[in-house]
């Protein structure tokens, strides 16, 4: 099997690639952080390094894919990865039955995807709100105009939130945001690296700035979103570079 990604996605594709006994290639962007392509060779993945923008990625991943017979296991754009993505939302609602407002980062849409979904399907009257940061805010501006809008890769990737460096959600992605989110926020990055901090002041919620950006959301913005008695913020990544999460405690 074969996938593309910046690391949190290539290390669950690695890791049933090692379950099952099949081989799995990784297609990573080379400013990937040291730590997400160590963990994902580390399960045993073959990583293929690629220039910083998704498209390479994804098309590094296809002409392979055309050549060698792999299967893809796409990242975010796919209606089982949407699903296996939705359970996060069933533990939501198993912990919290009385949630009534969900932040959930975005990237290509995919978690938020199955989220929302999940938890709409189940629960309609609960709010969802997708987070992303401010300079790659290609999701509410799709979300905003009701189609697909594609941000320049030089913008997104100058976020320091290297999961979410998409430059546009997917189709299908897109279809469940329409359906089921009810809105989308952005935090800028000096928020996102100050959620990071707080965050690192408890070992259990230790998150790289991908995964801290819907936090970041109820820390700096919770006067501008719906009021909630039993909110949640969606931490989904902890692998955050050493050298930054030293920074971010001073």
């Amino acid at each position: 099997m074969i996938t593309y990604s910046s690391g949190n996605h290539a290390q669950g594709v690695a890791y049933a690639a090692r379950a099952l006994g099949t081989k799995a290639v990784i297609v990573m962007p080379r400013n990937a952080p040291a730590i997400k392509r160590e963990a994902t060779a580390a399960l045993g993945a073959e990583i293929v390094l690629v220039g910083p923008s998704g498209i390479e990625r994804q098309i590094k991943a296809e002409e392979l894919a055309a050549e060698h017979g792999y299967v893809i296991v796409p990242p975010y754009d796919d209606e089982k990865i949407i699903a296996g993505q939705g359970t996060a939302g069933l533990e939501i609602l198993e912990d919290l039955p009385a949630v009534d407002l969900v932040l959930v980062p975005i990237g290509g849409g995919g978690l938020i995807s199955g989220i929302s979904t999940a938890i709409k399907s189940s629960k309609p009257n609960t709010t969802v709100i997708g987070v992303e940061p401010e300079v790659a805010g290609d999701a509410q501006a799709s979300f905003r105009a009701g189609e697909i809008v594609k941000f320049p890769p030089e913008q997104v990737l100058s976020t320091i939130a290297d999961g979410l460096r998409s430059q546009y959600v997917g189709t299908i992605t897109f279809e469940h945001i329409r359906r089921y989110v009810d809105d989308v926020v952005t935090v800028t990055e000096e928020e996102i690296l100050e959620a990071v901090r707080i965050l690192s002041e408890n070992p259990k919620t230790v998150a790289e700035p991908s995964g801290a950006v819907a936090p970041a959301a109820w820390l700096f913005h919770r006067d501008s979103l719906p009021a909630s008695n039993a909110s949640v913020a969606v931490i989904s990544g902890g692998n955050i570079d050493p050298e930054l999460l030293r920074q971010s405690r001073f």
